[in-house]
């Protein structure tokens, strides 16, 4: 099928321009202003923005085994729906993703989704914690990185022979990090509200303590090593002095760390509850400055489907909240339209830099690139209503919160795989 964008305004990292985009045959064979060209369906591009597909790299699809809450299919949908093409899947599934039989079943599902769905093989078989799995095998069965989210591991010998292997493969290790001791049962962050709440919380000290860990092990043998959903501020200092001594650490957070605090948690809303947590709003401060400066290196969801059944108990709850239709939206409304970041940092943070950490091809508009595009009305407002998510779960955060800037076209292999045009 033969598509042409009219007067589209396009950004990537390379550019911002107004053009046309004449799409044949999967690629972008044309980009000028004013193509004249026939095509099967025109698309009036004034007022939108073209980007190339987002890439979240920490997401749960929960398949195999949960898809009660989620799977492959419908977790790929919410995925287009958000103008994400790209995803990385946790490995905390039924069973965990330890065997390559596994990860090919996976792959298998994905492959006519749409979307590059790339699975992340556990560090420890089973996620126990007690012995690594085969690094190669998986890698060779087409495992993109490794890690036990959800759980940390809790030895650090074990997670240093991790890192170590993880180098001679030319691997990457995603960690969580927390410590389990700290935790101690904890539902939400430590502090005045959890207070209030008569809940036990979760001291900060978990996540900055476990953070520190792994750059030290990261840096003992010379591994790189990813932090996952950064939320405090403690842990982005200790990020950024180790990206000073040059240690090869990279890391995320989520659109909720740099929007929300543990104050929304006094509805006791078991959807406000994640792990880690809402902290306050020096944390979300810091991640919102460690977001503008490149500290924190991109914008990711930790997309964890759960039932409403399973969210009704605020304090028995799964921790986790759905975000790939709301992360896009929710990082424009708080950084670009407060003129805190431009269009091309967005594409930065949620396109470009993660598919750069995995060592996967760049994502790009230029003439010869694959058509791997979104539509975006920037200007457009709406507000969040659960119930019209395209996945199995609606437990977000963002209920009710009116956001500007929406994906209205996504594209990929030439082919439009979502139209709310």
């Amino acid at each position: 099928m033969k598509l042409l964008i009219q007067n589209v305004r396009a950004v990537d990292v390379h550019l911002d321009e107004t053009t046309d985009i004449l799409i044949d045959n999967g690629r972008i064979v044309k980009m000028a202003q004013g193509i004249s060209e026939s095509a099967d369906r025109v698309i009036n591009g004034e007022g939108l923005t073209a980007m190339p597909g987002l890439f979240d790299m920490h997401v749960h699809f929960r398949d195999p085994g949960q898809t009660h809450k989620e799977d492959i299919l419908t977790g790929s949908a919410a995925a287009l729906a958000g103008g994400v093409t790209g995803v990385l899947c946790m490995p905390n599934t039924t069973p965990a993703v330890d065997s390559a039989e596994t990860i090919r079943y996976i792959l298998d599902k994905a492959k006519d989704t749409g979307v590059a769905v790339y699975p992340v093989a556990c560090i420890t078989k089973g996620m126990a914690g007690d012995e690594l799995t085969d690094f190669a095998a998986l890698k060779a069965a087409g495992a993109a990185a490794l890690s036990d989210d959800g759980r940390p591991v809790k030895s650090a010998e074990l997670m240093r022979r991790a890192l170590a292997e993880t180098k001679a493969q030319g691997m990457l290790i995603t960690s969580h990090c927390e410590d389990l001791d700290i935790i101690n049962g904890g539902i939400m962050h430590k502090g005045t509200v959890a207070e209030e709440l008569r809940v036990k919380g979760m001291d900060r000290a978990s996540e900055d303590y476990i953070t520190a860990r792994e750059i030290i092990l990261a840096s003992s043998v010379g591994a790189r090593v990813h932090i996952a959903h950064v939320s405090t501020k403690g842990s982005v200092e200790i990020i950024r002095a180790a990206k000073a001594l040059g240690v090869p650490v990279t890391c995320e957070t989520a659109p909720h760390y740099f929007m929300f605090t543990h104050e929304k948690l006094r509805s006791k809303n078991a959807n406000d509850r994640m792990n880690p947590p809402l902290r306050e709003e020096s944390d979300r401060l810091a991640i919102e400055q460690a977001v503008l400066d490149g500290t924190i290196d991109c914008i990711v969801t930790d997309h964890a489907p759960h039932t409403q059944e399973e969210k009704a108990d605020f304090e028995k709850a799964p921790n986790g909240i759905v975000g790939l239709e709301t992360s896009l939206a929710a990082t424009l409304t708080a950084l670009y339209h407060t003129d805190k970041c431009s269009l091309q940092d967005v594409v930065r943070m949620m396109a470009a830099k993660p598919r750069e950490i995995l060592g996967l091809p760049e994502v790009k508009l230029a003439e010869g690139a694959d058509a791997n595009l979104i539509l975006v009305d920037t200007e457009k407002k709406w507000t969040v209503e659960p119930e019209k998510l395209h996945g199995k779960s609606c437990n977000t955060a963002f209920r009710g919160t009116q956001l500007t800037g929406k994906t209205v076209m996504t594209i990929t292999d030439g082919i439009i795989r979502f139209d709310e045009m």
